[in-house]
Parts: C-alpha cells; structure tokens; sequence
C-alpha cells in the first residue's frame, strides 16, 4: 500500500528506495559523522525525489557516473526538519549526497569519556526511532518504506564500531590511528532501525547466534545477566515461527539512553539498568526480541498505526513470560502493565486523542505521543481478540499475520481486513471500532486474575488500616510481587511509614532498578528527606524516560523536592539525552511558579 506519512516528506508518486549504502567517518572532536550516502533506488526515475533531513549539511549530490544532480534544502520545519529535493536526470538508479551531521544532532549522543563506565574513552550511540534517521542519513524518513543497507564505519583505532548489521570485515582507516568497520543488512528495514554505536566495547558470546557487547567494565555481568539468551530465543521461535534476522546480538550502553531497550535487528540496544544482578529484569529482552516478530518484521506504515509494533509486542513478549515462568508470573505483568496505562491515561486524560490505538499525529511530534497507551491497550485488545475465537485458533492467526505480512509495513485498516478475513466477525465481537477510535479504555477490557495478585492488591490497599507484610512473607516475594505491592501503596505516606517500608523491604538498596524507582517515587512524593540522596543519585546517573518522568513528577508535589528537582536537573541534564530533557522539562514545566 502507498501511505503518505504524515511524519515525512517522501512522496509515494516518487521512486522509492531499495537501499543505502554509507560510508561514514566518526568525529568525536567535532562531534559529526561525516562521509556520502549512495542511495539505489527500486527502478530508474527521473525528475524530483524528496527526502528528509535534519541538521544534515548536504554538500554534493551526484549520479553514479559522477554527473551532478541539482538539489534544494528547504527550510527547517520544526518537527519535520528540511526536505531535501533532488532533480534525478533520466534513467538514474543511483544517487551519491556526500553530507555532514550537525554536533546537536537529535539522533546522534555523544559522551565524554567522563561519562562512560571505564572513563578513559568517548561514546557515541544513535537513536532514530520515531523520525529521527533524517538527523543521521538523508533518506526517506519514513517506515512505509523499506530499505536495505551497507556501511563502511571510520573511527580512532582504540574504539570498536557496532551497527544494526551484520559484521562484514574491519581493517586498518584511511588516516593514521584509524579503523574502518563494515556492515551488511540484507534485510529491509524501516529507516528507523538505522543504528549505530562506538566506544570502548568487548563482546561475548552466550551462543552460536548471540553474543552481547559492552563496555570492558560491563561485559562480564551483563553476560552473566543474559545467559540464558538461546532458551529466550527459542522459546520465542516455538510460538512466533523461525528468527529471520540471523544473529541476534546486544549492546548495554552508557545510562544516558533514554529507553529500557531499541529492537535494532541483530543489535539491541539496551539500558544498564537491566542488568539488576539477579536476572529479575531479563524479561525487558523478552520484549526487544519478541520485535523481531512483532514490529521489525511487519511494522506499522506511519506513526499513527505505533499499537501494531508495540501492542502486538506487549501480546508476544508476554507469552514468551508465560512459556517460561507460568500462568502467575505473567497476571503479574499484566497488573503492572495496567499501572502503567493508568498513569498515562490519567496524563493524558481519558478523552484525549492521544489514548486511542489508530491516531490522527498530523502535526504532532511522535516523541509527544508516546506512552504506555499504544503498548498496553493495543496488547489489551489482542488479548480479547485471543479470548474470543481460542488460544489455538488465535496461534494460528499469529503465524498466518506474520507470514503475509513479513518484512512489509501496514496501517491499521489492513490489520483489521486481515483479521475479518481469517478470523471472521471477531472484530466486531470485541468492538475493535472503539478499542481503535475511542478514547480510554473500554469497558469490555479483558481482567487478569490470579490468587498471588489479588492478595498482593488487598495487602497494600489495607496499608492505611495498619496491614503490614511479615517478613517472612516479605521475604518469599519474587521481584514482580514487590512491584505489584508497592504500586499500589499510597503515594504519600508519613516519615515513619516510609521508614518502616525502607527498613523492613530494603528497599533503598536494590539494584533492580524498577523496584528502586518505585520506591524513591513514593518516597519523593512523600517528602522523605532520607531518601533525597538516593533519589538525587539516581536522577543523576540514568537517564531512562521511563524512570524519570515518575521521579520527576513526583518531587513537584512539594516546595523543597521541587527546589531538589531543579538542583538535581541542572546537574544532570548535560548527561542526559535530549529526549530525556524533554520529557523532563515537560514535567518540570507544570510544577507551580
């Protein structure tokens, strides 16, 4: 289907591109990646080509024979960025841009050597997810369109170069005191998959077909964090069908990446705050994984369809859960998945546009939309999708979804075609018009029940009559029940109370972050002067969204956390990435003056 993207100057009259292929030199002085971007498109064309940019600096455009092809920079717009147009002579197939990044690309974080685990060498990682290849790679920004790609990576000979590819050789740069790194995706890709990391990184193998990358310091826990990365891999491939992508590697980076993890195919990206020293937080892999299928494979045509990338893969990793560590464990991701949607409903408002699962962004920055909405109502409504016509049936419509639609990108209106043609009247048996068109969350919302959760939830909603958990019973919590139970403990408890839960839960002192935030949020939100050290070293050091949209919000609740907010943030922002500031200062901007 040709889909106009909203999010994107390419024009679907246009020739589209077949692949890319870059050569890249790294400049951590000037902060820029510079070199020449040879596009291929899928059939020879002639006269315009839009694609989009941001930041770029675009100093040459040529055929593949060298003749030069006239091109405009447009304006900036500010969330579109510039259109690039190209005026293809007949019959072009290829087209050379030589170009420059700008030092505050959006895509693009760069960290001083201070600011990465073994001190002694900068950091470079990209982000392009939703619209942000533009700030890394003229090229048509959009996922309706598919590429493919090549990479020859130049940089200091001390650092090691990773990418959303496969390795394709290394040898000496063309500058002393160089490397040059080479790749190869044979897979098409939506650009936003475009990745790439450079630092100071060794690798370990866990199997044949997956090896995890991370700094020196790094490596050694997050393998052992991570070992049983081929009983994940092959549990996925018993529910979903083969893994198509051939590797599947990872990269713990610096804490300043904004998010729990990036399903770049055969190289996630993925945050340290994973890596709890128990293996409680390997669950957040069973999500980047299960987009192998669910959003690398087939992806959502433009950013108003984002629920079928991550609703499907809310569905699929926690089947994954389930097929690993049972019925109870998986009610408990449901529950604190509903928290979650709670909070961003609640954010958002019930009657907002931006909670419904098919959106109209026109206009709107897909950063500014994004929440727990798309990945948790969108699982939802597969869930009931699934309850209504079986669990073997609805199986089989999985593999039939993922074998028509594989490595295609598709709007909501084919999902939905799809689904009347194979599972006929479903979808107005669950009322798919609301759950995609509506606000909210309807009342038809499928409930997940179990013992564990329901004694959990009435344990902490009896906190106020004086209900305390033993230590014993404490104790025999897994992480997930802890979770449960302090999320639905007030959100503002007395000195003592807040005391009493530190003491007897240890919870100050966790490494798993999820349990450690959830804490410092109420004791935040409390006012709970001994905790503001933890809580200030934490907004310190990672940078994950997720974690400080909750922490940050919280401290607004009073005058002198508000003033250790800005403490904190003015301190941290150098170090945080720039969608992390963002979502920060939109916190910050509704404290009281």
């Amino acid at each position: 289907m040709n889909v106009k993207d909203p999010h994107s100057y390419a024009d679907p009259s246009q020739p589209r591109t077949e692949s890319l292929s870059l050569d890249l030199d790294v400049d951590f002085d000037r902060r820029v990646l510079s070199g020449t971007c040879v596009l291929t498109l899928a059939a020879p064309g002639e006269g315009p080509l839009d694609l989009d940019t941001k930041g770029l600096a675009i100093r040459s455009a040529r055929t593949a024979g060298g003749a030069g092809v006239p091109f405009e920079l447009a304006p900036a717009e500010e969330v579109l960025g510039s259109r690039l147009r190209l005026e293809l002579p007949a019959g072009t197939r290829q087209v050379a841009i030589s170009y420059e990044t700008s030092p505050d690309s959006v895509a693009l974080q760069w960290l001083a050597p201070a600011q990465t685990d073994g001190k002694r060498h900068p950091f470079l990682f990209s982000q392009c997810q939703a619209i942000h290849a533009r700030a890394m790679v003229p090229v048509q920004d959009t996922p309706a369109i598919r590429v493919r790609y090549t990479a020859s990576v130049t940089v200091p000979e001390a650092l090691t170069a990773v990418m959303s590819a496969g390795p394709a050789g290394e040898g000496p740069g063309p500058r002393p005191l160089t490397r040059t790194y080479r790749f190869d995706m044979p897979q098409p890709i939506p650009p936003y998959l475009l990745a790439l990391a450079v630092g100071d990184l060794r690798g370990k193998d866990l199997s044949g077909r997956s090896r995890v990358w991370a700094e020196p310091g790094v490596v050694d826990a997050a393998a052992w964090e991570f070992e049983e990365m081929e009983s994940i891999l092959r549990t996925a491939e018993r529910l979903f069908g083969p893994y198509e992508w051939d590797r599947y590697d990872m990269l713990v980076l610096p804490p300043s990446f904004p998010y729990g993890g990036m399903e770049n195919p055969r190289m996630t990206f993925l945050t340290p705050t994973i890596l709890a020293g128990d293996r409680s937080l390997v669950d957040v892999v069973a999500h980047e994984l299960a987009h192998s299928w669910t959003g690398n494979l087939v992806t959502n045509a433009t950013a108003d369809h984002f629920w079928l990338n991550e609703g499907w893969t809310v569905w699929a990793e926690r089947r994954i859960v389930e097929a690993l560590h049972g019925e109870k464990e998986t009610s408990l991701a449901w529950a604190i998945g509903q928290k979650a949607l709670d909070s961003a409903i609640e954010r958002f408002g019930s009657g907002s546009p931006m909670t419904k699962l098919r959106m109209d962004l026109r206009g709107v920055d897909p950063d500014d939309s994004f929440s727990s909405v798309p990945y948790e109502k969108g699982s939802r409504f597969l869930v009931l999708c699934e309850r209504a016509v079986g669990r073997e049936r609805f199986d089989r419509f999985v593999r039939e979804y993922i074998d028509r639609f594989r490595f295609t990108s598709i709007t909501t209106d084919e999902f939905l075609a799809f689904l009347e043609e194979r599972l006929p009247g479903t979808a107005a048996a669950v009322g798919a018009g609301a759950w995609m068109d509506e606000p909210g969350l309807p009342a038809n919302a499928p409930v997940f029940r179990s013992e564990a959760l329901e004694s959990l939830t009435a344990l902490a909603e009896g906190w106020a009559g004086g209900r305390r958990p033993s230590p014993a019973e404490a104790a025999a919590w897994s992480p997930s029940e802890l979770l449960v139970y302090l999320q639905h403990l007030p959100r503002e408890l007395p000195a003592e109370e807040c005391a009493w839960l530190d003491a007897n839960l240890s919870l100050s002192g966790r490494g798993n972050h999820e349990l450690l935030v959830e804490w410092l949020t109420i004791a935040a939100g409390s006012g709970y002067e001994p905790a503001f050290g933890r809580i200030a070293e934490v907004l310190k050091r990672v940078g994950r969204m997720k974690y400080l949209r909750p922490l940050y919000t919280a401290l607004g609740r009073h005058e002198r956390t508000r003033a250790l907010a800005r403490e904190v943030y003015a301190a941290a922002r150098p170090t945080y990435h720039v969608l992390s500031c963002r979502t920060v200062e939109s916190v910050m901007g509704k404290y009281p003056a």
